[in-house]
């Protein structure tokens, strides 16, 4: 079993097997992130996946779930990855689920019927990360993508049958852009209707671009009560209706989880609560990536 460099994974698949199916991140250019900055983006050869695969059926017991990382194991030739989910169906039938990190421009490049046969070979569930609604906050943390192609993403996954896991980060926008950025991604999640919905709060590496923006004074970050505030907002704006909600995330002051619409009125009490008894919330110091 091979590994390069950091890995990153979903904090629900911490049980999962991980495989990496590609090395890195193929756009890796978001400001606010320096999750794969440690390695150059490539694909890894089906040979290459296939013998981890293999080691991992002869060394380890049952495995539930399979992530495939790294940033966005779509961007394997679809053809090959088919040849991998096959790989996981023959050698873990008691695999329940296989699911992977999706960047938008992959689902865009693939065709439907691509999206169908892998769903029909095993690849159940898909983390997208948003980020944002809005435009304005798409193109200052250099996404590559606008809010158009993030929907238009999402539910051509939707409609080939693939779970969508999707992720917004508060305080995203700055203080400048907070009431846009709330409103406009809860205008974009109605849009989509995804099974989950993560909210995690921005949090600033050293080495992530963002960083020296606000060093100098560019990026003004929203201080915890005004994350409250603009989650609070976004949260009201929501019109959901089957999706599983959470802000649990360690980045996050605030840990709220609920399924949409029913305990939506109970997690706006909660910020509400925060927002008066701001002693309960997370410190700084526990929060972490």
């Amino acid at each position: 079993m091979q590994y390069f460099g950091s890995i990153w994974r979903p904090p629900s698949e911490a049980d999962s097997l991980i495989i990496q199916a590609t090395i890195g991140c193929s756009h890796n250019a978001c400001l606010f992130c320096s999750m794969y900055r440690d390695k150059s983006f490539r694909i890894r050869s089906t040979a290459e996946v296939v013998a981890d695969l293999q080691w991992a059926r002869l060394n380890l017991q049952e495995l539930r779930r399979i992530f495939l990382a790294d940033g966005n194991a779509l961007a394997m030739p679809p053809k090959d990855l088919e040849q991998i989910l096959d790989c996981i169906q023959a050698n873990f039938p008691e695999c329940r689920r296989v699911s992977s990190y999706a960047a938008p421009g992959d689902l865009l490049r693939l065709t439907p019927a691509e999206l169908v046969r892998l769903r029909e070979r095993g690849l159940q569930l898909l983390y997208v990360g948003l980020e944002s609604g809005s435009n304005t906050v798409l193109r200052l943390m250099n996404k590559g993508v606008d809010s158009g192609q993030l929907q238009n993403a999402c539910l051509k996954a939707r409609e080939a049958g693939i779970a969508l896991s999707t992720m917004l980060i508060s305080g995203l926008g700055g203080r400048t852009y907070s009431t846009e950025h709330a409103d406009a991604s809860a205008e974009l999640v109605n849009a989509v209707q995804p099974e989950y919905l993560s909210l995690l709060s921005l949090m600033l590496p050293e080495d992530a671009p963002l960083a020296k923006m606000v060093a100098d004074g560019r990026f003004v970050p929203l201080q915890a009560l005004e994350i409250l505030h603009e989650n609070r907002r976004l949260l009201a704006g929501l019109n959901l209706q089957r999706t599983i909600f959470s802000s649990n995330h360690a980045s996050n002051f605030l840990s709220l989880s609920g399924r949409l619409p029913g305990d939506k009125e109970r997690m706006l009490a909660q910020i509400d609560q925060a927002l008066y008894k701001p002693e309960i919330l997370r410190p700084d110091y526990a929060r972490g990536l």
